[in-house]
Parts: C-alpha cells; sequence; structure tokens
C-alpha cells in the first residue's frame, strides 16, 4: 500500500471522527440551546436533523460521484472537509432551528462528496490487484467505522472541556482532514487518460439501473446495512432507558450503566476490526459472494446468540456462553460490507472512466440502509423491545439472502469485460 492510498485511509478515519464528534456535539448543544437564547428542541426536530443528513447524503452522492470521474477523484475529496467546516462554524454561530438544519445538510454533503470519491480512487489504485483490493476495502471500512465511534466517544469530552468552542475545535479537525487530502494523495497512474476519456454522466446511472448486477447487489446491502442501523439508533437508548412494564423477562431491557454499555461496545468494536482485517485478506482466494454468505449468517449467529442473552435470566454460564458465540458471529458478520464494497469495485472495472459514478451508489445504499433501519427498529423496538431489534435484524439478513444466489450466478462477469456484463452496462450512445 503506497503513501497516497494509506493517506486516504488515514483520511478517512480524521474526516469520520470529524462528522461523528459533530454529531454528538449537536446533541448535547440541541439539549442546552436554551441557554444560549435558542428555543427548546423536541425529538421530532432531533428526527428530522438525522434524516436531514442522510437524505442530503442520498440525494448528492451520485452527483458528485460524476463529478469526480470529470475533475479527479482526489480533488473532490477535498470538497468534503470544506462543507464540514463551514457546517461546524455555522453551527456555533447560531441558535437558528432553520440555519441548524442547514448544517445537517452540509454535513451530508462533506460525505457524499467525499465516499464516492474516496471509493472511486480506491477501485483506481487497486484495480488488478485483488489482495490490495481486500485490503484497502477492509482499511476503508475500518477507518470509517472506528473514526465515527471515535467521534462519539470523544464528544463528551470535548464539551465539558471547550462547551460550544467545542465546534471551532473541530473546524481544525476538518482542516487537517482536508491538508491530508491536498498533500498527501498524489495523481494515480492513469487517471489523465481516464480525465479525457467520454464520461456518460447520468445516463451511466440510468445503464447501471438497468443492470442484473446492481439490483441483486441493491437489495443484499441495503438489507445488510438496515440491519446494523437499526442498532446503531435503537441499542443504546434501549439499554439505557427505565425498564417498561411488560419486558421484565428480557434482561438487557433498559437500566444498564453508560459505562458497561461502552465496555461492551468497546470489546465488539475490537472483535469487529479483527474481522475486517481477516477477510480482507481474503479477497484473492475466497469470492465476494461466498463472504457476504458468510457474513450474514454471521449476523444470524449474532441475533440468535443475543436473543439466548436477553433471556438468560443472568445465568452466568448462560451469559458468557451467549457472549462468545454472540462475538465470533460479529467476527464472521464483519467480512460482508467490505465483500460487498469489492464488489462494487469490481463492476467498475469495466469502466474505467466512470469508477466515481458507479462507487457514488455505496453511499445511495448506505442512505437507504439506515434510513430504513432507523424507521424498523423504531417500530420493532416499541413493541418488542430488545426481542423486536433481534427479530428485525433476523428478518432483514433473510432479505439480504434471497438475491444472493442469483448475484453468485453472474459474479464470473462483474467487471471482467465478458460480452454479457458489457452489455447490460454499455448501452449509451
Amino acid at each position: 500500500m503506497d503513501r497516497s492510498l494509506r493517506s486516504v485511509i488515514v483520511g478517512t478515519f480524521t474526516l469520520r471522527f470529524s462528522t461523528g464528534l459533530t454529531g454528538a456535539l449537536l446533541a448535547y448543544y440541541l439539549a442546552e440551546l436554551p441557554r444560549h437564547g435558542g428555543p427548546v428542541v423536541d425529538a421530532v426536530v432531533v428526527g428530522l436533523f438525522a434524516a436531514t443528513f442522510f437524505v442530503a447524503e442520498l440525494v448528492l452522492s451520485p452527483p458528485f460521484g460524476l463529478l469526480s470521474d470529470r475533475l479527479g477523484h482526489h480533488r473532490v475529496m477535498e470538497f468534503g472537509p470544506m462543507f464540514g467546516a463551514v457546517a461546524v462554524v455555522l453551527t456555533w454561530a447560531t441558535t437558528d432551528l432553520v440555519v441548524l438544519g442547514f448544517t445537517r445538510w452540509l454535513e451530508g454533503s462533506s460525505t457524499a462528496a467525499s465516499v464516492p470519491s474516496i471509493l472511486g480512487y480506491i477501485a483506481m489504485v487497486t484495480a488488478g490487484d485483488e489482495l490490495l483490493r481486500g485490503r484497502a476495502s477492509a482499511r476503508f471500512e475500518g477507518a470509517t467505522l472506528a473514526g465515527l465511534g471515535g467521534g462519539l466517544v470523544a464528544a463528551g469530552f470535548f464539551w465539558e472541556v471547550f462547551g460550544r468552542q467545542a465546534f471551532l475545535v473541530n473546524a481544525g479537525l476538518y482542516g487537517v482532514s482536508w491538508a491530508i487530502y491536498r498533500f498527501g494523495v498524489a495523481d494515480p497512474a492513469g487517471e489523465a487518460a481516464t480525465l479525457r476519456a467520454p464520461h456518460y454522466g447520468w445516463r451511466r446511472y440510468g445503464a447501471l439501473l438497468r443492470s442484473a448486477h446492481v439490483w441483486l447487489l441493491a437489495p443484499t446491502w441495503i438489507a445488510v446495512n438496515a440491519a446494523i442501523g437499526l442498532w446503531t439508533t435503537q441499542s443504546i437508548f434501549q439499554l439505557v432507558s427505565e425498564p417498561r412494564p411488560g419486558f421484565e423477562d428480557q434482561l438487557l431491557m433498559g437500566g444498564l450503566d453508560p459505562v458497561e454499555i461502552s465496555l461492551g461496545l468497546a470489546v465488539g468494536l475490537v472483535v469487529f476490526f479483527a474481522g475486517l482485517a481477516f477477510w480482507g485478506e481474503r479477497f484473492k482466494t475466497t469470492r465476494r459472494t461466498t463472504i457476504i454468505f458468510y457474513g450474514i449468517c454471521g449476523g444470524g449467529v449474532v441475533a440468535v446468540a443475543g436473543a439466548a442473552v436477553n433471556h438468560s435470566g443472568g445465568t452466568p454460564l448462560l451469559l458468557v456462553g451467549g457472549a462468545v458465540v454472540l462475538l465470533a458471529g460479529l467476527f464472521v458478520l464483519a467480512g460482508a460490507t467490505p465483500a460487498a464494497l469489492g464488489l462494487l469495485a469490481d463492476i467498475s472495472e469495466a469502466f474505467p472512466a466512470d469508477r466515481g459514478a458507479i462507487m457514488g451508489l455505496y453511499s445511495v445504499f448506505l442512505a437507504v440502509g439506515q434510513i430504513g433501519g432507523a424507521l424498523v427498529g423504531g417500530l420493532a423496538a416499541d413493541r418488542a423491545g430488545i426481542d423486536g431489534l433481534f427479530g428485525a435484524t433476523v428478518a432483514l439478513l433473510v432479505v439480504a439472502l434471497l438475491p444472493l444466489a442469483r448475484l453468485r450466478a453472474l459474479e464470473h462477469v462483474v467487471g471482467a469485460g465478458a460480452p454479457e456484463g458489457r452489455v447490460e452496462l454499455a448501452e449509451e450512445p
């Protein structure tokens, strides 16, 4: 892995750290907004702000992907930190809810600009090297997760130390990400030729959306992201809330200490990172769809083991045994997202001038999955508590599994330049 690719991964971590930091700082800020001269904020407004972020990412990722194909992937990377820095400075400067909502749109724009261009760059520099593609895909996912998680954890300390000025500190951190992309990432080999090549723009998306490969990959990836998203949006709230009447048989249903949750999350993240590293090394010897299949099965194991822990009644043997099996399933689940990312990069091989456009679908699938997971998770938790989350997880993973057999049958032509693959994807004039 050369210096530029390492810089892209490091920049991904720092940028996602700032994104996670902003989201958590905003929660603290909104809770105290009346103290700063602003209105009282309710849960509906908080939900609208979260939705605004994902809608911006969903809507803007495709055009930024197209732009990165025309201007250069590493140049469009620089836009993300710029949008983020403007967003946090505006957040620091205002208590107006309309302006604050606009800052969430800017934050979503930051992600929409950075992710397709970063993934387009990774797809370009790893072309023809299966092992490097696996490592880069896994490290991108790891840097994303570590950055977001680190930002969420650090936000409490930043708020305690800096208060409202923490947003200005974060603007400086966005500047660090910009500097990494600006001075640490060089033009990749072959980019000049792709910039001069014909670009089919929005017609490329039309061809992609007519492709069997994309239609088979989309529900799998969206469902996996939804299964993950329902936990990221609902689990902590359910674990720390006051125990609800009628759910006394669920051990995990409310009343847990935040420190206990943080320790559990830390252990889970370490196992997940280990899984990312392990499966990233298997790209050269194991088919993408095989890794995705193992990951979906691992997610099912997590749900079943978690449900066993939830109904263990505090019995030590069941608690420890269920936790060990859960972590083993999490290790296997970790392979699903980099494998899907690698498969999308494989699709881009047949169209080197439009890698940004193709990789922009990553953010589209992610945003749709996160939004769907948040909605499904809220309904499931309201009806059945933690058991509802486990049940919804299994249902979503079944949806993810259904198109996989057909996708596997087409996997050998994805990105290979075979006539079947090109006919489906290259119907431009």
